[in-house]
């Protein structure tokens, strides 16, 4: 009776108060591409979630693949990147070890698995952050009418049937293509794809993944068009100076392409109506030195729009010129439509990791606001040359900090800021492009952004476009090759032989020297989360993305912002759902102010960008993410994916 008293008094004090159930008005909707769509926004139209609400969103389910790769038997670590697709009633899922799933949207319960038995790799990142998908408009029958197209680590593309998960016997050889054919050498781990395939009509492009800072003569970086029943090669793009004759095909007939071209690892995105394919490049090898080069380096970091149906070149706009920087283009390109004297313009929003935000009308890559040429610092390494300018964009302006010198040095202690000043006094810090040099160069945006992989998401309702930033300086040193030693590479400091050249490279993260903790000289925040107003290029607002919490002991955990790796999607009723930062939290913000609004502890680093679906109107909103860590970045490993939804 006691106990029953007590209930009944909590009720009368309002703490019974029943929660009213989530509504079943609003739209419904999925996620069939890895960006949201095929331009990339990572927006929904889902508004059962909403600022007043999000505060009670729970776990509804978990799934765990059953795939952790920790280094202990492998060379690499696992980094779970995925984001999941939804297409019709099931839930797709791919694993560090390319295993792809297909789950009850609803449960988490599984239907089947696809193991494509990866071959031994050596390689040093085990990720797949996702699959795409096609729906045959005229199938000749049932089997492998709707299908996914996965790219593995081991270079194969597979196509599989999305209702049962067996490959598509009619494609390739057994469901298989092998992209390692006409490539040349390759050394193991140096080739394989992370990202998911494009589809456009009906040709399935893929790029891959080219080991950074190996060799001169590495593997090239062709992006190849298959067709999406049959798996023939429909084309293919050579990333080589115009003008430079194609190479003649190998005694058996297969197509041989250029060695030391820039890749395409990351997203494309295409525009079926006008056959627009658009690729991010990353960079011709070696990254940090450019001597050896030899004009390889035309189409290296650059967003480059191909014909769908034939690769053909449409047009090019290149980020950084020559660039020593590895400031690959990582973020896919987003396909939106922007204001301008009252009309709205096609155009093609390029974020990168300088912080440079490029905005060009789709259909000729020009820049729609003015794009100025800079000088920048010049270098002193003997065989290099360098570029005396970059593109610096106006709308939005710069949107990372471009200086970083001794004044600027931070630490939580006076000694700290001392010696991090000492340390900076005796590098080259000239500001963003400072090139690499043998005394040691400050690189300011860092390697990993600005914005990264996770690339930014567009609420075109309210034009808001929200990204990442990270902002961790690194410093890049030159080492000539009779004193470069090899040796193992951590993840804050990672050693390049880039053989081939006269010299190895060395990037480290700027610590305190000698600090038992890996504290930036760099004040914080060291990652942030921000809006920007497209229409107006203003910076709408920048708040702080992690706490220190799983890098320094509890309970000293600050809200100082953290580097990340993942994304921002946003949603109708005026939400951004974010994981990314490196305290492993699922966070949601008001995408008006930049509040935040909720956060969830995963049960390993969150290191995807999440995605959101609700199939039926009297269903709930699902918002789901990867939560497996991200070696690298030195996160919690596991092999969750985490859904939430309302009670």
């Amino acid at each position: 009776m006691r106990r029953a008293g007590l209930l009944l008094a909590l009720c009368w004090l309002g703490a019974c108060e029943r929660a009213a159930p989530p509504a079943m008005d609003g739209p419904t909707a999925d996620w069939p591409f890895y960006g949201g769509d095929a331009g990339g926004t990572r927006f929904s139209p889902l508004t059962q979630i909403t600022p007043e609400n999000v505060g009670r969103l729970a776990v509804a389910w978990t799934f765990h693949t059953g795939d952790v790769v920790d280094g202990a038997a492998a060379s690499g670590k696992s980094a779970f990147e995925d984001t999941p697709i939804l297409l019709g009633d099931t839930l797709y899922v791919c694993s560090v070890k390319d295993r792809v799933f297909a789950l009850d949207p609803e449960t988490g319960a599984q239907r089947w698995v696809f193991d494509p038995r990866l071959h031994d790799l050596g390689t040093w990142n085990f990720t797949c952050r996702g699959l795409a998908a096609w729906q045959d408009p005229a199938p000749a029958q049932r089997a492998c009418a709707r299908r996914l197209f996965l790219g593995t680590l081991d270079a194969r593309l597979v196509a599989l049937d999305a209702d049962t998960g067996a490959p598509c016997r009619g494609f390739g050889r057994d469901g298989t293509v092998d992209l390692t054919a006409g490539i040349g050498d390759i050394a193991p781990g140096e080739y394989g794809v992370t990202s998911p395939p494009t589809l456009i009509r009906n040709v399935v492009a893929v790029g891959a993944l080219v080991w950074d800072g190996r060799r001169t003569d590495h593997p090239g970086g062709v992006v190849r068009g298959f067709d999406a029943r049959s798996g023939a090669l429909r084309w293919a793009w050579d990333p080589v100076p115009p003008g430079t004759p194609p190479l003649a095909p190998a005694p058996d007939g297969t197509p041989r392409w250029h060695r030391g071209t820039p890749n395409a690892w990351s997203i494309f995105s295409a525009d079926a109506a006008r056959d627009l394919l658009f690729v991010p490049t990353g960079n011709a090898g070696p990254d940090f030195y450019g001597g050896a080069r030899h004009g390889l380096d035309h189409f290296s970091s650059s967003v480059v729009a191909l014909r769908g149906a034939t690769g053909e070149l449409v047009w090019s706009f290149q980020t950084v010129h020559h660039d020593l920087w590895d400031y690959d283009v990582a973020s896919q390109p987003l396909l939106v439509d922007v204001a301008k004297d009252g009309s709205a313009l096609p155009a093609v929003v390029q974020a990168t990791k300088m912080g440079h935000v490029f905005v060009l009308k789709r259909e000729s890559g020009e820049p729609i606001w003015p794009v100025e040429e800079r000088s920048v610092p010049a270098g002193d390494v003997p065989g290099e040359r360098y570029a005396p300018t970059q593109p610096f964009p106006t709308h939005p302006p710069p949107l990372h900090p471009e200086t970083f010198t001794a004044g600027d040095a931070w630490g939580f202690a006076p000694w700290d800021r001392a010696a991090c000043r000492e340390r900076i006094r005796s590098l080259r810090s000239e500001g963003i492009f400072t090139p690499p040099s043998l005394q040691g160069s400050i690189e300011y945006p860092g390697v990993a952004g600005g914005v990264n992989w996770g690339s930014a998401a567009f609420d075109a309702g309210r034009r808001l476009l929200v990204s990442t930033e990270t902002r961790i300086p690194v410093v890049v040193t030159l080492l000539p090759r009779d004193q470069a030693s090899p040796r193992r590479s951590t993840p804050m400091d990672v050693f390049f032989p880039q053989e081939g050249t006269p010299y190895a490279t060395r990037q480290e993260v700027l610590t305190r020297p000698g600090s038992p903790l890996p504290q930036p000289c760099s004040p914080p925040p060291w990652g942030t989360l921000l809006a920007v107003d497209l229409d107006s290029g203003a910076k709408r607002w920048e708040v702080p993305l992690g706490t220190t919490r799983g890098q320094a002991p509890w309970p000293f955990w600050f809200e100082l912002g953290l580097p990340s790796m993942g994304g921002p999607i946003a949603t109708a009723s005026g939400l951004v759902f974010i994981g990314a930062a490196m305290d492993g939290y699922l966070r949601a913000f008001a995408i008006e102010t930049g509040a935040e609004l909720w956060r969830a502890h995963l049960p390993a680093g969150g290191q995807a960008t999440p995605m959101t679906y609700r199939l039926r109107r009297d269903g709930r909103q699902f918002v789901v993410i990867a939560a497996g860590g991200h070696g690298t970045l030195g996160t919690q490993l596991g092999d969750a994916v985490v859904a939430f939804a309302l009670p």
